[in-house]
């Protein structure tokens, strides 16, 4: 029986009318301020799989996907059974003084689709897992350099900050964590000249660039593999948004036939609903971290290995696997992206397509013509990467597809949906683009007087 006044499904209905009074009151003010702005505040109230309903009931195609981590969709029944079936066992849950069952299988299980790999340490996010790597790195090779890329995203704590490399996340929160260099991506050469140092611990990489949907040379990840070896460094495969199949493979750099030291999930994992990181290692590593019994809790975090999240992540393999997910992002990544890729010819405001699996950005760039250039250049003289929200705000309002621009100033979309996602949904897909981009060359139009909306907006904050 519940207390009076704790249904929360209750407690929602009768007070999402005033979710944004009380974050602007309590919570955040500026992200409420944003998504009046852009039109975004439609009240969502429930979702399943890959779509979202809205306080009328209006369906919306979701390629956001909560940044990634509802790859199985939203409210995955598999899931929710998983989680009640722990909720009603009155599991030991967070002894600390034992170990986790659920723990061991999901260890277990992960380590059969990685396995060169010998050892998990569970976090509760993504950022934690970069944590944890930074000091797993520095702990067993004795060196305290970290390398990272130009246009890379580890995260927003103060190690993964110093790993992110985008001054709009850093600026106010200096200084970060010292030893850390960024090397452009895809250079070789600058990689080898940093490690050539013999004093870099871990050489941390995305697979391809969340941030830009920027996509490795065939030559980059293998060659960096040989590098790492050849100078004692480790390589660390961040795969906390591409892994668990959103490129069409397990992890994205089974792409390129690489084997990292490291490999880190986080995000799909959680099946949308706990949250969970996971840092997959080499034996020897996690030996020099846990090397006496006195230090066997010398890097952990409490709630890590709890019930909830063990299940989770337990349901989103099964479920990856039983409805062979991986498989269809890369059946369905292809197909949207060849549709997407025959719309560029067309259009001189769209530059390239690029991506694997169901990991795709749609990349925009100047125009030629003098209309459209003039128009381009007011928008990006008020704020870089303006015009990409030229695009986003339509396909919501008007075709009811959230999405979103892949980083600070950037002028590419990402798309990023649940794996769940069918043919019609990529014909619904292809079509919204299609109409949206073909607005935004009609000079003047509906798309640029958004546009003036958007830079007056633009120029208030600024002032």
């Amino acid at each position: 029986m519940l207390y009076p006044n704790l249904d929360v499904s209750e407690i929602f209905m009768e007070r999402q009318s005033q979710r944004s009074s009380m974050h602007a009151r309590h919570l955040n003010e500026q992200l409420v301020r944003v998504l009046k702005t852009i039109g975004y505040d439609v009240g969502f109230q429930s979702g399943r799989g890959q779509y979202l309903f809205d306080r009328d009931g209006a369906r919306y195609l979701d390629l956001l996907s909560g940044f990634g981590v509802f790859a199985i969709g939203r409210n995955h029944p598999v899931l929710r059974e998983a989680l009640k079936s722990v909720l009603d066992s009155d599991l030991p849950n967070l002894v600390q003084l034992d170990v986790s069952t659920l723990a061991g299988v999901l260890a277990e299980r992960l380590l059969e689709y990685v396995p060169y790999l010998d050892k998990v340490f569970f976090a509760n996010s993504g950022a934690e897992c970069v944590e944890a790597a930074i000091k797993f790195a520095r702990c067993a090779t004795g060196r305290t350099g970290i390398v990272h890329c130009h246009h890379s995203y580890h995260g927003l704590t103060y190690g993964a900050l110093s790993l992110t490399d985008d001054p709009n996340f850093q600026s106010g929160f200096g200084p970060l964590l010292p030893d850390c260099t960024t090397i452009p991506f895809n250079d070789l050469d600058a990689l080898e000249k940093a490690l050539s140092t013999r004093q870099v611990a871990a050489f941390i990489v995305e697979p391809i660039q969340g941030k830009g949907v920027n996509m490795p040379s065939d030559e980059f990840l293998p060659g960096a593999a040989a590098l790492c070896r050849r100078y004692g460094t480790l390589l660390v495969a961040d795969e906390i948004q591409t892994g668990m199949g959103r490129t069409g493979r397990f992890l994205a750099v089974e792409h390129w036939n690489v084997e990292p030291d490291m490999v880190l999930l986080s995000k799909a994992l959680s099946g949308g609903h706990v949250p969970v990181g996971a840092l997959l290692t080499r034996k020897y590593i996690f030996d020099k971290v846990f090397n006496r019994m006195d230090r066997a809790v010398v890097h952990g975090s409490t709630f890590a290995k709890n019930d909830l999240a063990m299940a989770a992540g337990i349901a989103t393999l099964e479920v990856l696997k039983h409805e062979k997910l991986i498989e269809t992002a890369a059946k369905r990544g292809a197909e949207l992206r060849l549709a997407l890729t025959r719309m560029v010819p067309g259009y001189e405001l769209m530059k390239e397509v690029r991506g694997k699996g169901l990991m795709i950005g749609v990349e925009f760039g100047p125009p030629k013509s003098l209309r459209l250039k003039a128009s381009w250049t007011m928008l990006e003289t008020a704020n870089k990467g303006l015009f990409c929200q030229l695009i986003t705000v339509p396909l919501f309002k008007d075709h009811k597809i959230l999405t979103q621009v892949s980083g600070h100033g950037s002028h590419t979309i990402k798309l990023l949906p649940p794996l769940t996602i069918t043919e019609e949904d990529c014909s619904w897909i292809e079509t919204s683009f299609d109409s949206v981009i073909a607005d935004s060359h009609k000079v003047p139009g509906a798309i640029w007087s958004l546009g003036k909306t958007l830079v007056d907006n633009a120029v208030r904050k600024s002032a």
